[in-house]
C-alpha cells in the first residue's frame, strides 16, 4: 500500500509541475517569429540572388516585413503559423509571399511558401544551370530564453 501512495504522490507532483510550467506565457510570440523570419528571409534572398548570378545588394536592402499569426488565432505558442511577407525584390518592386510555418517549442521553425509565387524547389540561372530555390522551404531558430 505504501508503494502505491508514493507512486501516486510522484505522479501528482509531476502533473502539477507540468501544469504550472505549461500555463505560463509562451516565449514563442508573433514578435519573435516575425523578427526571426524577416532576418532569415532577407539573408536567403541575398544569397539566392547571388546564386542566380545577379548583382546582390545587402540583405537590409530587401526591406522584409513579416506579419505572423497562428492558425488557431492565438498570437503565441508552438504549432502551425502563417506569415505574410512583404519585401522589395531585386528590381525594387514590392513583392508579397505567404509562408506556412511549423514552430517547435525550442523556437526552431520550418517555413514553406504557399503556392508557386517563388517558383518550385529549383530555379534556372541565366546560364541554364539548376540551383536550389532557397526561398521555397527553409528553416531557422530564435531565442526563447528571454
Amino acid at each position: 500500500m505504501h508503494e502505491k501512495t508514493v507512486g501516486l504522490r510522484a505522479a501528482l507532483l509531476a502533473t502539477t509541475t507540468v501544469a504550472m510550467f505549461g500555463c505560463g506565457p509562451s516565449p514563442i510570440t508573433s514578435v519573435r517569429i516575425e523578427a526571426a523570419i524577416e532576418a532569415t528571409f532577407a539573408n536567403l534572398v541575398q544569397l539566392q540572388v547571388s546564386m542566380l548570378g545577379l548583382p546582390s545588394p545587402p540583405a537590409s536592402d530587401f526591406g522584409v516585413t513579416a506579419s505572423c499569426r497562428t492558425l488557431a488565432g492565438r498570437n503565441a505558442g508552438a504549432g502551425d503559423w502563417v506569415c505574410n511577407l512583404v519585401w522589395l525584390g531585386p528590381d525594387r518592386q514590392h513583392l508579397r509571399d505567404a509562408y506556412d510555418l511549423f514552430v517547435a517549442t525550442d523556437g526552431c521553425y520550418t517555413a514553406t511558401v504557399e503556392g508557386n509565387s517563388l517558383g518550385g524547389p529549383t530555379l534556372k540561372t541565366p546560364d541554364g544551370r539548376d540551383v536550389r530555390n532557397l526561398l521555397f522551404t527553409f528553416e531557422g531558430c530564435f531565442d526563447t530564453s528571454s
